[in-house]
């Protein structure tokens, strides 16, 4: 059993207002790798053996290092803290711990960690939902394997990447937190003083760009733009890019 393979219709698109390039014919062999540090960690968890195999065996034959894979939403905790993986392939409907639990106490004790949630759900709900618990994407099962592939990369990268549809749904649903006051505490701290470029990159962000496309715009480099969103993530004690557009929004950043 393997992910449908179909070169036809692109099934993974960012929030941005564009959307992503379609892989190349050779984007098995692009991306799995991330320079001098090596190949990138994948993990894969489904409660379904054959496609769980199934998907980590595509993504190991495409050069990412699949550094483990769980059945239940327990096991995947576990594993995922010993294994240390850059991108975890999650599924939402798990036994022991649903699959938002598993990326929400991941993501807030790993920051760094990226997860790509593959559902057989295309539901709004399932999708928001999953988004507000720190996936960076989000694609259904009817993707092909070239676009799993390239999902995989681009979330290890930080951009965010949704089944076409879904990417609209989750900016709007980013204006519509935004539109809601956020409770303060009355001894809150004055909020950290950002560098011009960090509140130049929060606003690109903020604006649904991707870290590609904002290091194209401001002729930086990928790696330059994760750092200053990794710096302004720190300095608000944020913890996700969800919470980081949502104090963009709330501040007007989106329209300046």
């Amino acid at each position: 059993m393997t992910v449908r393979e179909d070169h036809g219709e692109q099934a993974a698109a960012t929030a941005a207002p564009g959307t992503v390039e379609a892989a190349g014919p050779d984007s098995r062999a692009q991306g799995a790798a991330d320079g001098a540090r090596g190949p990138l960690k994948v993990m894969v968890v489904d409660d379904h053996p054959m496609w769980r195999d199934a998907v980590a065996r595509d993504l190991a034959e495409a050069g990412f290092d699949v550094v483990g894979t769980a059945g239940d939403g327990a096991q995947a905790v576990r594993r995922a803290r010993a294994a240390a993986p850059d991108v975890l392939v999650l599924d939402l409907n798990l036994p022991a711990k649903p699959g938002v639990e598993v990326c929400r106490e991941l993501v807030a004790s790993t920051p760094a960690l990226r997860v790509l949630v593959l559902s057989a759900s295309g539901e709004h709900a399932d999708v928001l939902e999953a988004v507000k618990s720190g996936a960076t994407g989000y694609l259904v099962k009817s993707a092909s394997t070239r676009e799993l592939i390239d999902a995989v990369r681009r979330t290890a990268a930080g951009d965010p990447v949704f089944t076409p549809g879904l990417a609209g749904l989750v900016l709007g649903e980013y204006r519509r937190l935004a539109s809601e006051p956020a409770p303060v505490a009355p001894d809150e701290p004055k909020a950290p003083r950002l560098t011009d470029r960090e509140r130049e990159v929060l606003r690109l962000v903020a604006k649904g760009l991707s870290y590609k496309q904002i290091a194209e715009r401001l002729v930086i480099s990928h790696r330059t733009v994760q750092n200053h969103v990794q710096n302004t993530l720190g300095k608000l004690q944020l913890h996700n890019r969800v919470e980081l557009v949502r104090y963009a929004i709330e501040r007007g950043l989106d329209d300046a």
